[in-house]
C-alpha cells in the first residue's frame, strides 16, 4: 500500500510489542497516530518511508523524541553515525538496498532512534535487513523484549548480508583467478574493478561502524539505554569477524590486480623485446639500401651487371653481422 494511504505519514509498518506476553500487534493503515497507546511492558516499532514529505511533521510531534533524534531520523546524509544521549540512542546504519525481488550491491542508509518505549526506523530506499527482522517479530515476538534487541537484530541481519556478499564476491574472485593464472593471457581488470569497489566500500563503512559502536559503548552508564552494553559487545564481535573477512577479500583482490598488472607488463616487455630485435636486424639493411640509394656519382656497382646481387649480398651480410653481435652480447 502506498504510504500516503496511511494515517501515519510514511508508514511502511508498525508494531506494538508486548514483552510480557511475547505478542506483536501490527498497526493497520487506518491506525490514528494520536491513538497509539503503549501500555506498561510494551514498546512500539515504527518503520517509515522518508519519501513521504509528511514524516518530518509527524516526528516533530512524536513524544519522547529529542530534537537531535528527529534530525537523525530525517537526515539525507550518507555516512554512518551512532549517538547515545540521555538514555536515547539514534543515528544512521549502513546496509544494502533491496529491489522488489533481490538484494543489490548498492549501499543504503537506515536511520533509527530508540528509547525504552519505542524504536523508529526510516529510509528512502528499501533496505535488506528490515524484512527479515519484521518476519522474526511476527514469528516469535517473545525474543524482542526491548527496543535495543530490535536494533541488535537489524545489525545482525546486516552482518549476515555481508557474509552472503563475501561468499558471492569470493566466487567471482575464484572465476577471475582461474583466468588470471591460466596459460592464456586475459585482461580481467574490467571484471575485477567492480568487485574491488564493493569490497573497499564495505571495509570503509564497517570500520566506521565499529569505531562508532566502541565509542558509544564507552559512554557513561547513566546515559546508556537498558541492555546496551551487552548488545554493543556482541555486535562489535560480530562486525569485527565480518570486517576480517572483508579485509581478507580486499587483500586477495589487490594481489589479483597486481598479478594481472605483472602479467600484462611482462607481455608488453616481450612485445618490446621482439620489436627491438626486429629493429636491430633491419637497421643494417636499411643503411645498405640508404647508401646505394644516395644517387651520387661514382657509386660502386653503378655500371655493368650484377650490382643488385652485390647489394643483396651486403644486406644479408649485415643481417648476419647484427645477429652475431647480438649473440655475443647475450641478447639473443
Amino acid at each position: 500500500m502506498h504510504p500516503l494511504a496511511t494515517k501515519i505519514p510514511g508508514l511502511v509498518w508498525g508494531y506494538v510489542i508486548d514483552a510480557a506476553s511475547g505478542r506483536a500487534e501490527r498497526f493497520s493503515p487506518e491506525t490514528d497516530p494520536h491513538a497509539i497507546d503503549v501500555g506498561e511492558g510494551c514498546f512500539v516499532w515504527l518503520h517509515l518511508n522518508l519519501a513521504d514529505a509528511r514524516c518530518t511533521a509527524f516526528l516533530e510531534n512524536f513524544p519522547g523524541l529529542t530534537e537531535q533524534a528527529r534530525a537523525a531520523l530525517t537526515t539525507h546524509e550518507t555516512h554512518a553515525a551512532l549517538t547515545v544521549d540521555e538514555q536515547a540512542f539514534y543515528g544512521t546504519l549502513v546496509d544494502f538496498q533491496r529491489e522488489f525481488d533481490s538484494t543489490t550491491r548498492d549501499i543504503g542508509w537506515l536511520h533509527f532512534a530508540l528509547s525504552d518505549a519505542f524504536i523508529i526506523t526510516t529510509r528512502l530506499q528499501p533496505i535488506r535487513s528490515i524484512d527479515p527482522v519484521r518476519a522474526a517479530i511476527e514469528k516469535n515476538a517473545a525474543k524482542f523484549r526491548q527496543p535495543i534487541q530490535v536494533f541488535e537484530a537489524l545489525v545482525v541481519e546486516f552482518q549476515r548480508g555481508i557474509i552472503s556478499m563475501v561468499l558471492e564476491l569470493t566466487d567471482e574472485l575464484n572465476a577471475i583467478e582461474d583466468f588470471v593464472y591460466d596459460s592464456e593471457l586475459r585482461d580481467e581488470r574490467r571484471r575485477l574493478a567492480p568487485v574491488r569497489r564493493v569490497v573497499v566500500r564495505l571495509h570503509r563503512h564497517l570500520r566506521t561502524v565499529l569505531a562508532l559502536m566502541r565509542r558509544a559503548a564507552a559512554t557513561d552508564d547513566d546515559e546508556l539505554p537498558s541492555g546496551f552494553e551487552d548488545v554493543a559487545e556482541r555486535l562489535v564481535n560480530r562486525l569485527e569477524a565480518a570486517d576480517n573477512d572483508v579485509y581478507a577479500l580486499q587483500e586477495r583482490a589487490r594481489l589479483l590486480h597486481e598479478e594481472i598488472d605483472s602479467k600484462l607488463s611482462s607481455e608488453t616487455n616481450r612485445h618490446l623485446y621482439i620489436l627491438s630485435l626486429m629493429t636491430a636486424f633491419l637497421l643494417p639493411p636499411s643503411l645498405v639500401t640508404g647508401f646505394f640509394g644516395m644517387n651520387t656519382s661514382s657509386l660502386p656497382f653503378a655500371e655493368g651487371i650484377g650490382g643488385t646481387l652485390w647489394a643483396v649480398g651486403f644486406i644479408v651480410a649485415s643481417i648476419l653481422a647484427a645477429w652475431l653481435i647480438l649473440r655475443r652480447a647475450g641478447i639473443l
